[in-house]
């Protein structure tokens, strides 16, 4: 792969920590100028910190913002351009999950700030980002989705139906904003070796199931979806766009992962079919928990 990125500017959001860190590293390797978004700012300069003192020719700029608040990543975008004077790529990388267990018993709450986060902060992204990439002539926004969009992820709450949101979203983008020159394509992947899932792959029953649910039975590494998106920024995808690409070990290809070993104690068999005791209303909220 040629070093197309060299002297881009790039937004990464959720650039400090697992995927979006990933790729913001390797970009950074191939010397584009990589502006990093998340909400902790001690926590992005030190990531910044580190990836400038690695091999790279680019630079990395860390930016606190809260993708959930659009005045903020109106900013964002402003800083980024501000850089180089335009705006080459963006990934929106930023999601989570606050909720996990039976629909039935859903956190409220919890629900709708996944859906806030996941899907309303990758629409700033995109609405804001795509302007600068119109005024320069065009571009390359890559949207991080997951394979719990393309597989039923049981127990799984507002995750998957989220990453679902932001599949049509990519797809409506890239409809849209091909006239400008702008391709919009996405990456769903699997299980990914980072902090947010260290819940499941210390779980031996669970970690078990993904297994024998992947053709090539191993976790993803970062590196895996950094390469792609490397590639859907780059000049070697200039045809493409509108597409939304698992990058699973072949993991869509069989079924989505089974939780009930993890869940059953917490809401017990019959919960898990939605059954609902009359005193049990409350629902349950599960932070950081997302393939």
């Amino acid at each position: 792969m040629s070093d197309s990125m060299a002297g881009k500017s790039v937004l990464v959001t959720g650039g400090g920590s697992g995927i979006g860190k990933g790729i913001a590293a390797l970009l950074c390797e191939r010397g584009a100028q990589v502006t990093i978004i998340g909400r902790g700012a001690e926590r992005l300069e030190g990531v910044a910190a580190e990836l400038n003192a690695g091999p790279g020719p680019g630079a990395v700029f860390a930016h606190v913002a809260d993708i959930t608040v659009e005045d903020q990543v109106a900013a964002a975008v402003a800083a980024a351009t501000g850089r180089t004077g335009r705006l080459d790529g963006i990934v929106a990388c930023a999601g989570g999950s606050e909720t996990i267990g039976p629909i039935t018993q859903m956190d409220t709450e919890a629900w709708k700030r996944t859906v806030d986060l996941n899907l309303n902060g990758t629409m700033f992204t995109i609405k804001h980002g795509a302007r600068e990439l119109v005024r320069g002539g065009g571009g390359s926004i890559v949207a991080i989705s997951s394979i719990a969009a393309s597989n039923t992820h049981r127990w799984f709450g507002a995750y998957g139906v989220t990453k679902s949101g932001v599949d049509h979203l990519v797809a409506l983008a890239a409809d849209e904003l091909g006239a400008s020159n702008i391709r919009v394509n996405g990456i769903r992947p699997g299980l990914t070796r980072t902090e947010l899932v260290g819940l499941i792959t210390q779980d031996p029953a669970l970690s078990e199931d993904y297994r024998i649910s992947t053709p090539l039975q191993r976790v993803g590494e970062v590196e895996d979806i950094a390469g792609l998106a490397l590639f859907l920024l780059g000049a070697e995808s200039t045809w493409i766009t509108g597409q939304v690409i698992n990058v699973d070990g072949g993991q869509m290809l069989r079924r989505g992962p089974d939780f009930s070993s993890m869940l059953e104690p917490l809401f017990g068999a019959e919960g898990l079919r939605g059954v609902v005791a009359a005193d049990d209303t409350a629902g349950v909220a599960a932070e950081g928990v997302a393939p």
